[in-house]
């Protein structure tokens, strides 16, 4: 099984510093090195713009590969996803009128495409637009952090 991890997901690693959780930080290099875990460039940019942990961002550039950039497949889900009106708040006018990178309706469109699960921090909310409503809408499977290292068997 794939897991697409959304930017929040990345963030919440921050609480465990790698010298203290080296078996943590082992097993997502696994994940990673062998495609379970994947993301896209949009999550990549949007950590690099989240200042606060450096370590994130090191590991992110040293998994780089694990940041892909969307194939056709997925541009068409974003498509989709963003014809929904009501999806469009995905997209805040801050981050327009910044050109601030935008990774939720890349992270379910990857998802879709490649039949994953997503991995994010976001709960579902009755009318809202955040990544586990879109994934209820596209059928798209969504766990959290936790529920991610549970499904893996990790005890620490």
């Amino acid at each position: 099984m794939k897991y697409v991890f959304d930017t929040g997901a990345f963030i919440v690693l921050k609480n465990y510093y790698p010298s203290t959780f080296s078996s943590l930080w082992n097993k997502l290099d696994t994940l990673a090195g062998n495609g379970t875990i994947v993301s896209v460039r949009e999550v990549f940019n949007e950590l690099h713009n989240y200042n606060e942990v450096d370590f994130i961002q090191d590991w992110a550039k040293q998994n780089k590969s694990v940041f892909e950039k969307p194939a056709n497949e997925e541009l068409i889900v974003v498509q989709q996803i963003l014809a929904i009106s009501h999806f469009q708040a995905l997209i805040s006018a801050k981050a327009i009128l910044k050109g601030s990178p935008v990774a939720d309706p890349f992270v379910v469109a990857a998802g879709k495409a490649k039949e994953a699960i997503v991995v994010t921090q976001e709960s579902y909310k009755d009318n809202a637009a955040k990544v586990p409503n879109v994934c209820k809408k596209f059928k798209v499977p969504c766990i959290n952090l936790e529920e991610f290292m549970e499904q893996q068997g990790w005890k620490f």
